[in-house]
């Protein structure tokens, strides 16, 4: 019986215990503040955000839209305040839920034509999170790849055209990682592995902006190694093609045995190397706008009756920029 009851308490305090955690763990969770529902037309609603987005309120603008989809699911609205969301949460920076809205939106509507700027904006949010050679890049290959399945599937889209420039971007990025990554291999007397590194930049990348510095280790690698001939044919590659670069006049001088310094000492052309280590620069007012609707509602006439929130100042309208010209759907 004795047993019985210290079981029992062992039990009771170790429920109470889990209450109490799971309490102090809902507690510390933040909640997203959302607005107190209350019935309204589609078009004001959709309106209002659209008005939110216009003043870079970014947020407030998430919350309309989100209000369009739970009080009129079924609206053509409530399709394109999916998009207008994920386009909101990616000027605020919150790339994980605008990659979340455009999956959304692609899995609901594969066929639309507006899909393509789902697929668009998703590889913008990718790309926008790439980070400097120096750390890991899955972002970036990310990015890659859904920046060519935008030019795949829509390839003579505004996007596409966008998409292309920015795989140049991303391909040089990925050949900058390489070329850090081989460096250091260089450096520290792996010259093999290093080899590996500068082979890949100009089997996969060789249109970037580093190929002329990786013919160039690979002249130094192989020097190193004792391999002339292997030297040599990588330094007339160099400057078959880039005859003038600096790249080359430090090639012909370690193939003529002038001022050759060992791999594991940092060269002076390696400082020249400093641009693949610059931080990914983006710019979201170049990013496109998503597309226009011929027949979206007119700008609310923001009051606390309809909106259920004080009137803010009225602002001056900012200046629309992006290839499509409009920001807002049908609002010039």
């Amino acid at each position: 019986m004795v047993t019985l009851v210290r079981n029992s308490r062992a039990r009771t305090t170790i429920i109470v215990g889990l209450a109490a955690l799971t309490l102090a763990g809902c507690a510390g969770r933040e909640k997203k503040p959302r607005l107190a529902y209350q019935e309204r037309p589609v078009e004001l609603l959709y309106a209002t955000g659209a008005d939110r987005l216009d003043r870079g309120l970014w947020k407030q603008a998430v919350q309309y839209f989100n209000e369009v989809e739970r009080q009129h699911p079924y609206s053509e609205w409530s399709r394109r305040a999916i998009l207008m969301t994920a386009y909101a949460n990616y000027q605020a920076n919150d790339y994980a839920e605008a990659i979340a809205d455009a999956n959304r939106f692609i899995s609901l509507y594969p066929g639309n034509p507006a899909a393509a700027y789902a697929y668009y904006l998703k590889a913008i949010c990718y790309f926008e999170q790439i980070v400097d050679v120096g750390r890991d890049q899955a972002a970036t290959g990310q990015a890659l790849a859904g920046l060519q399945e935008v030019v795949q599937r829509y390839p003579r889209s505004e996007y596409a055209t966008d998409a292309r420039l920015k795989i140049d971007m991303v391909n040089d990025q990925l050949a900058g990682k390489e070329m850090t990554i081989g460096r250091w291999y260089l450096r520290n007397g792996d010259t093999l592995a290093a080899i590996g590194r500068f082979k890949t930049v100009i089997d996969r990348y060789q249109t970037t902006s580093h190929t002329p510095e990786a013919l160039y280790r690979l002249v130094e690698a192989y020097l190193t190694l004792g391999l002339v001939e292997e030297a040599k044919r990588n330094g007339a590659v160099l400057g078959h093609n880039y005859p003038g670069d600096i790249w080359y006049r430090d090639a012909y001088a370690l193939l003529t045995d002038r001022g050759f310094r060992p791999a594991t000492e940092p060269a002076d052309g390696e400082r020249r190397g400093v641009l693949s280590r610059l931080p990914f620069v983006k710019d979201k007012s170049t990013t496109l706008r998503p597309p226009a609707a011929e027949d979206a509602p007119a700008p609310p006439q923001t009051d606390a009756s309809a909106t259920g929130e004080a009137a803010p100042a009225q602002a001056e309208p900012k200046p629309r920029r992006g290839l499509l010209g409009r920001l807002i759907p049908g609002r010039d």
